[in-house]
């Protein structure tokens, strides 16, 4: 009997955990039942004959089986008796293998736009915000009388902008604790006539009001190396679920870019500052980092190539399993002497139309130099403009509104994506890098992307090409 505890009515052993559970269920209505507490019915059955002692002892007995039986069904009614009596001890070496939880990718994602700073970062980006504003306050013909789905709307800037330029409902969805902020922004600046913030997934939600479809979708989706974050598969299922037919997306149209890249600055400060920390060699530290894409920025000068678009997203078409994809590239060298490219670099390029047809192929992607007026056309210069809706400017329905993230144009909060090489190309004028770059969501994290880079370098038109090399990176 080591080990176990017996019942003294039943003479029933039961292992240790299992008694403890049920001396502790028997405490939780305030009482404990004590098997061997008899009541003393008459004192003079210790004295009476055998006949009358055994009936007492019998009456006694019912009494205890009945208020055993009342008993249990009143802890039964408190808590799942049975089930806390099968359920797996927590005693150490009782334990069994917990089942792993679901895997969860959103909710670090959610609550990260849930903070403040994030949200500075993105609005005081003026390349981003004044690209936006411009093809909302620029195009009244559009937006006039027009309902508006704001997907990931943020502090709801981009539903401000719609409404100011005569849209005759917005629909704001977010579904980070920016939402609560958002509806307050809305308030204060006397458009929540106009605007809704609904809170809440977009693949989740109804529209309020009984509204069925809208005509334009805005969203500002774009992540480090435009796909990361995965928040274009949200946009694209709105897309499927509200927008009406011949609705316009904004943006219409973006393109991945890549090219050959003199990354030296950034190799030095992530790579070989490894090689003498206080004369120490701690370059063991520097091995991962070639598996890792670098989000930095870099200069105009560093680029070395012709740039490549090797994807063309044309949000009006493109489904969400598109968006894991494999593109080939040739990218042709540009030095006027032989040179060490240690890098390729991704940034993209991003087109507004009212139309949402596709830009034709030499439409030129505009540029933001450093010291350019990027706001004067649309918001007052000096101060604050006024909470009222602001009346359009001129309107042409031809015009294409661009931005690019690449190194040429002024940095954005993206900046541009490196992934460093683990040995460096060799290259002349001429020289072309042949190639193809696959990209996917991550499988540990769908918001993460893994991209596998092949290429071999040919040094003249006429001569062999080197042998294959293949190389992976997470951008995360």
């Amino acid at each position: 009997m080591e080990g176990r505890i017996s019942s003294p009515r039943t003479n029933t052993s039961y292992p240790p955990s299992k008694m403890i559970r049920y001396s502790t269920l028997l405490t939780l209505c305030g009482s404990e039942v004590q098997p061997d507490d008899w009541s003393d019915d008459d004192d003079d059955t210790k004295n009476s004959d055998p006949a009358r002692r055994i009936q007492a002892l019998e009456r006694q007995l019912a009494l205890a089986k009945q208020n055993f039986v009342d008993y249990r069904a009143l802890v039964s009614n408190q808590v799942n008796l049975p089930s806390l009596l099968e359920a797996p001890s927590s005693e150490p070496g009782s334990s069994q293998p917990t089942p792993p939880a679901p895997r969860d990718d959103d909710t670090h994602y959610f609550k990260s736009y849930g903070e403040n700073d994030i949200h500075a970062i993105m609005i005081q980006d003026k390349v981003r915000t004044s690209t936006y504003a411009h093809f909302i306050l620029t195009n009244p013909v559009l937006f006039r009388d027009a309902v508006v789905l704001d997907v990931g709307c943020g502090t709801s800037i981009l539903s401000l902008f719609a409404a100011r330029s005569g849209a005759k409902r917005v629909i704001a969805v977010d579904a980070s604790d920016i939402a609560e902020k958002a509806e307050r922004i809305v308030k204060a600046n006397g458009f929540e006539d106009i605007i809704t913030v609904v809170r809440g997934k977009v693949e989740e939600i109804t529209l309020p009001d009984d509204i069925k479809q809208v005509d334009i979708i805005i969203s500002e989706w774009m992540g480090y190396a435009l796909l990361y974050e995965s928040m274009l598969d949200s946009v694209l299922h709105a897309r499927d679920r509200f927008l009406r037919p011949g609705g316009v997306m904004a943006p219409s149209q973006c393109k991945m870019m890549l090219g050959l890249c003199d990354a030296s600055e950034i190799y030095k400060d992530r790579i070989g500052f490894w090689d003498d920390v206080y004369g120490f060699d701690l370059t063991a530290m520097a091995e991962d980092l070639y598996d890792e894409a670098i989000v930095d920025v870099v200069g105009s000068n560093t680029v070395l190539s012709k740039p490549y678009a090797i994807k063309d997203l044309l949000l009006n078409e493109i489904t969400t399993r598109q968006l894991d994809f494999s593109s080939s590239f040739t990218l042709v060298s540009t030095v006027e002497r032989r040179t060490k490219i240690n890098a390729f670099i991704l940034y993209f390029d991003t087109f507004f139309t009212v139309s949402g047809h596709p830009v034709s192929q030499n439409t030129e992607v505009k540029v933001v130099k450093e010291g350019d007026v990027v706001l004067a056309e649309i918001w007052p210069a000096g101060g604050k403009a006024a909470p009222q809706r602001r009346k359009s400017l001129t309107a042409d329905k031809d015009a294409v509104t661009s931005f690019s993230t690449g190194p040429q144009s002024l940095p954005t909060h993206w900046k541009q994506t490196l992934f460093l090489l683990r040995e460096p190309i060799s290259v002349a004028e001429g020289s072309t890098v042949h190639g193809s770059f696959h990209c996917r969501k991550s499988e540990d994290n769908s918001r993460e992307l893994d991209v596998e880079i092949h290429f071999s370098v040919k040094q003249d038109p006429e001569g062999p090409a080197s042998e294959v090399v293949v190389q992976m990176f997470k951008v995360r």
